[in-house]
Parts: structure tokens; C-alpha cells; sequence
């Protein structure tokens, strides 16, 4: 693959700070640029505590616009943990007791049993890099172990899903009569035949990245680990209907009603130089069997181009995985256009990376690796989907899915051929005064071709976001 030098064009995502009148009322546009955000945290080789030198954000976002989407921590932790009926803390440290908290290296590999409490990609990660042949970016050969904590979503999202819990219906397929979601989490205890499915509308319907501005640096490598790719984005998400956390409240507007909207994503290529000015625009909708509108802006040719059911399969543009693999698994579940049998596989205690410090890095240095990793214990199931399509690219797709958190930390996809193909795995970045997670690191590996993709990204609560920000009008705007 043909090197993608990163060129910066011009000052497109400046330090903005300034105030305007968005389409939501509120009156002040703040946008940082991956320069403004990158003297924190460079996106390689800078062990640099992101989340610690911004102070969970509170350094770089307007005052008022802080208070307004923080909340007290310890009504979050009891509300959440009243609505789910545990804390992670109590439920976990049953097997294995001699992996204690502490630091350990690749020598203690074979002291304790981490394939136990691994999954297997993860445990094959736990290595040196290899100095030859085929090899991945981003193996670890140390990480802490610290003691398990307790996890929990912002406040207006815990009061919603405590006051719609038990509400939400299912088919006889075990799909959601849309009518009976409001919003929250629609199935905070699932269970039942239809329990795997509950898991995964849990994500489907989730308050990840709800209406947040988000950047992305991303770098590709070869399977001799030769940097072939690097790319710059910034994106906007809005939830439509079930809005708790920002007004307006419930759904969007009329046209979001009338049309059944769930949610909206505009993502917009800053870099390479080819790409610069592409943008995706996506609109989903609540019904099952509605396909989402799914819009590319190609910026050479200044076209917009409707994509099909199929063309979502494609890869996206120098990284391992295909559109509806986005933040790990963005496709519509539907029991018409591709669908899925759903199988609970496992479930059990994990080591699972996450950071609340943001120092976790790679150093490309010391051959491509991740350094100040932290691992903790986690309750985790492990959920099958398996397609029934022969014409999806995937024949199967296993997430291993946080009970505390109900958002996955790893993806496997199979080929049609029953090859591991694709993984995902997000390293999840917690701020506890807001209650909300970035995929502070994610890294997606093609294991067919031997390819690495890691991205280094960020989001945070954007209280200007309306239609006009994310819709056709915002795709002219954005460019």
C-alpha cells in the first residue's frame, strides 16, 4: 500500500472558543483542534496523562458548559448500581486469587494463569514484538493490575433507564416493538431466552458519544510494521430520540418524530490530502427494516453518493475495518437485511484495559507497543451473533460485553470461511464526573492480511449540536 503522507491543509479545525447562535439555543461554539489537543497528549510515543492534565475536561471547556454536564459521583455509583442490582467490585475476585493487583512483565506470563482471565487475542497479545515476519502493532509486555472499580453511566441516563425499566417489549423474534422504547437503556438486567438480544440493543440504544464532538488520529501499519497510513477526522453525533442529557428533551424535533430518527453521525477526513474534505453522513431510524440513510460526500468530485446495504460492507480507506464496524459494531439489527442468530457463549471474569489517567501510549520506539497499560477485573458476558446471510462479509461476530458498563472491550469478526478476520478493541477512557467513555485507544487488526490500525481519539459533550450540524446543510458547512 502507497504511503499516505499526512498534510495538514490550512487552519480547518481551529481553537474556536467563540459565540454563536446554534440552531439549539445554546451560545457558545467551542471546538478544539487536534493541534489545541495534541499539547496534552501527543497521539504516539508521549506517556502523557490525557485525562489528568485536562482535569476530566474541565480545563478546556467553558465553566458553565461543565457544570451543566457534570454530576455528583456518588449518586451516579448508587443510582446506577441500584438500577443494574450490583457493583462490579462485589462480584468479582472469585477465581484466580493469586493474580493480585500489582505490575507485572512478560517473565510472570507463565507464572499465573492469565489465559484464564484473558481473552485469547488479548493473552496473544502479552508478548514481545517479534523482531521478524508477519506481526501486529500494539503487543504489551507489562500492565498493573489495580483493584476493580465501580463504573456507571451520567445521571439523566441512570433516571431514564430506572423509570422506563420493564417497560420495554420484544416480539416474538425477540426484536423491540419500538413502540414501547422511551429511552435509557432498555434492558439494564437482561434475561430471559431473548437475553442475548437485550445485551445488544443495550449497545444499540446506548448514550455512547451522544451528542459529542469528536476527533481521531489514526495510523496504519503493515504485517513488518511500516507506517503505510495516517489519517486526522473529526466527527458530530446526536441522538434524535430518547434525548436525556441535552436539550431538547425527548426527541429531537417534529421531523425526527414524524420520521422515526434514532440517532444522526457526521465524520469528516481532515487528513491525508486525498482525502481531506470526504465526509459520511448517517441517519438511523427505529424501524427495524428501515436500511439508514447513509450519505458520502466525496470532496474531489464534489458529489454526494447514497450508499447501499452492501457498500457498508466495504472497508473504509486505509483501516482494518468496514463501515458498520465503527466504534466496534454499527449495524441495524433487523430480522430482514442481514440478520443474526443470538447466543450468550460465556460469561465470566476478565482482565479488561481501561484508563481513567489517559497515560496509556505506543511507543513506536520500542517496536510498536503499548506502554503504561492498567488492566482490572471485570464481569463480562460473551455474546454470538451469527449471520444467516451467506452474503455478509462476516459468517459470525462475538462481542465480550461489560455487565457493569453493558459496552463491549473487544470484537472477533470471522470471514465467511470461519478465519478470524477482523478484531476490534477499545480501550476505554472513563471521566467519572461526567459518567460518560471515549474509546481513548482502539485498535483494529486485519489477522487475514496481517494489517494494524490504531487510533488515538477523543470526545466530549458539544451542547451546540442541532440538525443544521448534522444533515446535508451541515455537510456543506463542515466543508
Amino acid at each position: 500500500m502507497k504511503k499516505r503522507k499526512i498534510s495538514i491543509i490550512g487552519c480547518w479545525v481551529l481553537f474556536l472558543m467563540m459565540a454563536v447562535i446554534s440552531s439549539d439555543g445554546w451560545a457558545q461554539r467551542y471546538e478544539l483542534s487536534f493541534q489545541e489537543l495534541e499539547k496534552y497528549k501527543a497521539p504516539i510515543d508521549d506517556p502523557a496523562p490525557f485525562y489528568k492534565n485536562i482535569d476530566g475536561y474541565k480545563k478546556i471547556m467553558p465553566p458553565d458548559v461543565y457544570k451543566k454536564v457534570t454530576y455528583d459521583v456518588d449518586t451516579m455509583k448508587k443510582a446506577w448500581a441500584e438500577t443494574i442490582g450490583f457493583r462490579s467490585p462485589d462480584v468479582v475476585g472469585k477465581v484466580y486469587p493469586e493474580i493480585k493487583p500489582g505490575k507485572y512483565t512478560f517473565e510472570d506470563k507463565m507464572k499465573y494463569p492469565f489465559d484464564k482471565l484473558m481473552w485469547k487475542h488479548l493473552y496473544d497479545r502479552f508478548n514481545p514484538p517479534p523482531k521478524s515476519g508477519a506481526r501486529h502493532a500494539c503487543n504489551f509486555t507489562e500492565f498493573e493490575i489495580v483493584p476493580t472499580r465501580q463504573y456507571y453511566h451520567s445521571l439523566p441516563v441512570i433516571e431514564a433507564t430506572k423509570k422506563h425499566m420493564g417497560t420495554v417489549k420484544q416480539d416474538s423474534q425477540g426484536y423491540i416493538v419500538q413502540e414501547s422504547y422511551v429511552a435509557g437503556f432498555p434492558f439494564p438486567r437482561p434475561s430471559g431466552p431473548t437475553m442475548a438480544q437485550q445485551i445488544m440493543y443495550n449497545w444499540d440504544k446506548s448514550y455512547n458519544l451522544d451528542g459529542e464532538f469528536y476527533w481521531e488520529h489514526v495510523y496504519g501499519y503493515t504485517k513488518d510494521l511500516r507506517n503505510d497510513y495516517e489519517g486526522m477526522a473529526t466527527a458530530y453525533t446526536m441522538r434524535h430520540q430518547g434525548r436525556v442529557k441535552w436539550d431538547p428533551a425527548g426527541w429531537l424535533d417534529k421531523r425526527a418524530q414524524d420520521q422515526k430518527e434514532l440517532k444522526s453521525f457526521q465524520y469528516m477526513s481532515t487528513a491525508p490530502r486525498d482525502l481531506f474534505g470526504n465526509i459520511i453522513n448517517i441517519t438511523s431510524y427505529i424501524e427495524p427494516d428501515r436500511f439508514d440513510l447513509f450519505l458520502m460526500y466525496i470532496n474531489s468530485l464534489r458529489r454526494i453518493r447514497r450508499m447501499t446495504a452492501s457498500d457498508t460492507q466495504d472497508p473504509a480507506v486505509g483501516q482494518d475495518m468496514i463501515y458498520e464496524d465503527w466504534q466496534g459494531f454499527n449495524q441495524k439489527l433487523t430480522p430482514k437485511r442481514y440478520p443474526y442468530k443470538y447466543e450468550i457463549i460465556g460469561e465470566g471474569e476478565f482482565l479488561v484495559p481501561i484508563s481513567w489517567d489517559g497515560s496509556t501510549y505506543m511507543s513506536t520506539k520500542e517496536g510498536h507497543i503499548l506502554k503504561n497499560l492498567q488492566l482490572e477485573r471485570r464481569p463480562l458476558w460473551v455474546v454470538q451473533l451469527t449471520q444467516l446471510d451467506k452474503n455478509y462479509v462476516y459468517s459470525k461476530r462475538v462481542f465480550y460485553i461489560d455487565k457493569e458498563i453493558l459496552y463491549f472491550h473487544h470484537v472477533d469478526n470471522y470471514d465467511r470461511k470461519g478465519r478470524l478476520y477482523r478484531t476490534y478493541d477499545a480501550l476505554w477512557g472513563f471521566i467519572p464526573d461526567m459518567g460518560t467513555y471515549n474509546q481513548f485507544h482502539t485498535l483494529a487488526l486485519d489477522h487475514v492480511d496481517t494489517h494494524s490500525t490504531a487510533y488515538h481519539s477523543y470526545s466530549y459533550p458539544a451542547l451546540w449540536l442541532g440538525r443544521d450540524d448534522i444533515s446535508m446543510k451541515g455537510m456543506i458547512k463542515m466543508k
